[in-house]
């Protein structure tokens, strides 16, 4: 985003605002560049996503943006961590023998609370949670921003501490429910909160996690920055390509299975040809392909 391929951002946002968008990402370079290591953002980010990681045997992190503008910022952040910290090997090419590159996931905050963090409160899986706030809305509408922070301070507060068997009957609860509504608390959160959105705090976040990524990677000895992992598939598809579009029957060299999928595409292509449609695919078994060829 802040390279090259950050004009087509310029052009939709501005110049102006692409500048604003720089001097965040510059703050926070300056920020982990000279902060103490104990005050230092990024370096304690990156630290808790170790020690939750490969200490408390978490296997993914939680994202969770309590503003609807960020609804991208989980998938953005996915590509930033996982294709950057997705490595099996350190930088001397050996084996690592340690969990590295969690899987990072999200949405925007209460869209989640009515979807997935049943998992996260009372699930059998450890699911760390990044919780992004800001002071002030974008679009102030009554008292919906208190409320909505309210949602989120809530969320960190039960992870944290739960409810106890003993607090739920107090409530009134009967013995024989008590534990159905029993939180075990003691989860870990992060509690990420800017003032407002703007381009530069969207600059100052994205840097946030960028430099996290890098703290881990150099603790991991690996290589954040190469991406040799996507490069297979990239190769193979090519192989691939002309297979599926020749008007020959090719000679396919893959495993069996992969290249019953290419006989089976092949074939439903040239169905929806023939019947005039185009884009009509047939779904046909093996023996009915056979039948077909003959």
């Amino acid at each position: 985003m802040d390279s090259a391929i950050g004009l087509s951002t310029m052009i939709a946002i501005g110049p102006d605002n692409f500048r604003h968008l720089l001097n965040g990402f510059h703050e926070m370079d300056i920020h982990f560049r000279t902060a103490p290591f104990e005050r230092n953002l990024p370096v304690l980010l990156g630290l808790l996503a170790i020690y939750n990681n490969n200490f408390l045997g978490a296997q993914s992190v939680a994202v969770l943006p309590y503003e609807q503008y960020l609804k991208r910022f989980p998938a953005y952040l996915q590509q930033l961590t996982m294709e950057s910290n997705g490595k099996h090997v350190t930088l001397d090419g050996t084996a690592v023998e340690y969990q590295t590159g969690p899987i990072y996931w999200g949405e925007p905050g209460t869209n989640g609370q009515h979807s997935f963090y049943q998992l996260i409160h009372q699930g059998t899986r450890l699911i760390p949670c990044d919780f992004i706030a800001f002071g002030q809305p974008l679009n102030p509408i009554g008292r919906h921003h208190d409320i909505l922070l309210a949602n989120v301070f809530a969320q960190a507060e039960a992870l944290a501490f739960g409810k106890t068997t003993q607090e739920v009957e107090a409530d009134g609860t009967p013995p024989w429910l008590a534990s159905h509504r029993t939180f075990d608390g003691n989860r870990p959160s992060n509690m990420i909160v800017l003032e407002r959105l703007t381009p530069a705090a969207l600059g100052k976040l994205v840097a946030l996690y960028e430099h996290s990524v890098f703290t881990q990677g150099a603790i991991w000895q690996i290589d954040s920055f190469d991406q040799w992992g996507v490069e297979l598939g990239k190769v193979l598809a090519q192989q691939i390509i002309p297979e599926l579009e020749c008007e020959t029957e090719p000679k396919l060299g893959h495993d069996s299975s992969t290249n019953a999928l290419i006989r089976r595409y092949r074939l439903m292509v040239d169905q929806g040809i023939e019947m005039g449609r185009g884009g009509v695919f047939l779904s046909l078994t093996e023996e009915q392909y056979v039948k077909l060829k003959r």
